[in-house]
């Protein structure tokens, strides 16, 4: 499945329309045909009492169908018309016609006030955003501002279900410039629109569903548009590794996880369990001396090289005790607990130079020591992950974190083609861009992901599967999906409150089991 913006699913109507030769008041047919269905899928009683919000454009000729279909149902819809007839044109003016010549009632919001609209909201069990739609550039002008604050009234009173995307929200990158609804549930025509992982848009849109109105998906190869992948279960089961079941340890991988500081020691640790408990054979955790005992005591399924230590990081010699044993590893953490310290771009610098063609996954601190040494990243002839959070990545292109969240998709795809690496950029919906400009988006994971230690955690189980044979955008999006899901699986029973680290892993391994 992809995402798609507002230019890429008006070509795709068009190409519909155009040459496969499918009339675009069929498309709208279908379309409030669906919707019905959802409807009545999520109604919670026989009848509901169902207020249909139109505007002027084809998102409102969704919704004189939709009405229609509900009468046809024998229930009794209340549509409210929040635009001019006369400004009706197209399909919508065609389907209004119909709406109108079958004599339906119909609340014309020009000829009565907002204290009138709100009576008919008052008596809704179901409220349908058919207002604007995907064509929304810039604030809500009046009187939909207005009509839009006043159905927000009733959220979670009230079911608020909005037509292919909530009205006010910008498809192309979820931005709300004033007034937008705030869903329970979203309909979206053929893909889910980028708008919904992007800005404000996860805050708007509630559960969303994509549904079919014969716009082929295929089309969109068709047009050769170049479009984000969103992450489901069956994309993330085929990119979790295949385990023979006549493997041993050393079928599945050695990782190697260098991190830890005197004031850091559990974040390689919750590497070192992720790794191990999502499947691969041997974890080595190289960690300072100083923090050995502490790491070895909570974490005895590790093996272990205690390097030399400075002021409670690795120090300079610590890189010939390395130098000898890299070659044993498969794949490689850097960073999880690292910390900052005098000398540790160098050290860093220096380490890259030792490894052979490995894949590397680096995180935290080692993000913000190798900032300035992407001239050798770019150099090196393995795969290279990076996983910043917003923060991280802000300091990577030496921008606001602002601007990062603000162009998240286009950001993440030009760092990862400039400097030939792969990048998973967290935060609400991550996203993954690889150096051939590949891009997926993970529409899971909520708040319970949000302490420290969960992003250790993931970068555990980017190095597991990589170990295990993974290609590196299978390794990054199945950890994605497993890890965002076992944060939502948990916090069911531990709360939103409650998901720790250690939880996580024990949720991913709960999830391997369902899916893998």
């Amino acid at each position: 499945m992809f995402a798609a913006g507002q230019k890429e699913m008006q070509q795709m109507d068009q190409y519909t329309m155009n040459k496969i030769g499918l009339p675009g008041v069929v498309l709208m047919e279908n379309a409030g045909a669906a919707v019905v269905e959802e409807i009545l899928r999520c109604a919670s009683c026989e009848s509901p009492k169902v207020v249909v919000l139109a505007g002027g454009g084809n998102n409102g000729g969704d919704g004189f169908v939709i009405a229609r279909r509900l009468f046809d149902l024998g229930l009794k819809p209340s549509l409210c018309l929040l635009a001019s007839p006369a400004r009706l044109k197209g399909d919508a003016k065609i389907q209004f016609n119909v709406y109108v010549n079958r004599k339906l009632p119909i609340f014309y919001f020009q000829e009565n006030t907002i204290k009138d609209l709100r009576n008919v909201l008052d008596r809704a069990d179901i409220i349908v955003d058919a207002i604007l739609g995907t064509g929304v550039n810039g604030p809500v002008r009046p009187p939909f501002d207005s009509v839009i604050s006043m159905v927000n009234e009733y959220h979670g009173e009230k079911l608020i279900i909005s037509v292919d995307i909530p009205s006010g929200v910008s498809s192309d990158n979820g931005k709300v410039a004033g007034a937008a609804i705030k869903a329970d549930k979203t309909i979206s025509f053929v893909f889910p629109k980028k708008g919904f992982f992007l800005q404000d848009g996860p805050k708007h849109i509630g559960e969303w569903k994509a549904v079919d109105i014969s716009v082929p998906p295929s089309i969109a190869a068709d047009l050769e548009f170049d479009l984000p992948k969103v992450i489901t279960e069956s994309l993330a089961k085929k990119c979790i590794p295949v385990r023979p079941q006549q493997g041993h340890k050393g079928t599945f991988g050695h990782v190697l996880v260098v991190g830890g500081s005197l004031h850091f020691v559990g974040a390689p640790i919750f590497t070192a369990k992720a790794v191990l408990k999502s499947g691969a054979g041997l974890v080595t955790l190289a960690v300072p001396k100083n923090i050995y005992p502490m790491a070895a005591a909570q974490n005895p399924e590790s093996l272990f090289l205690p390097l030399p230590e400075a002021d409670g990081h690795f120090a300079e010699a610590g890189l010939e005790e390395l130098a000898g044993r890299l070659s044993q590893f498969d794949s490689i953490a850097i960073g999880p607990g690292m910390g900052r310290f005098s000398g540790g771009e160098k050290w860093l610098g220096t380490l890259f130079g030792l490894l052979e063609n490995q894949s590397v996954v680096v995180d935290a601190d080692a993000l913000y020591l190798l900032r300035n040494e992407l001239d050798r990243i770019r150099q090196y002839k393995g795969d290279v992950i990076f996983t910043p959070h917003p923060g991280e990545m802000a300091r990577l292109l030496n921008c606001t974190v602002k601007e990062v969240e603000e162009n998240r998709l286009d950001a993440a795809q030009k760092f990862a083609r400039e400097n030939s690496v792969y990048l998973l950029l967290k935060g609400h919906r991550s996203v993954i861009a690889g150096p051939l400009g590949e891009v997926y988006i993970n529409p899971y994971g909520h708040d319970a992901l949000g302490k420290g230690g969960s992003g250790d955690v993931l970068t555990g189980l980017i190095t597991s599967f990589l170990a295990q044979g993974a290609g590196v955008l299978d390794a990054i999006v199945a950890a994605s999906y497993l890890h965002a899901k076992a944060g939502e699986e948990k916090a069911k029973t531990l709360s939103h409150y409650g998901v720790t680290p250690l939880d996580i892993i024990d949720g991913v391994r709960e999830q391997l089991n369902l899916i893998g």
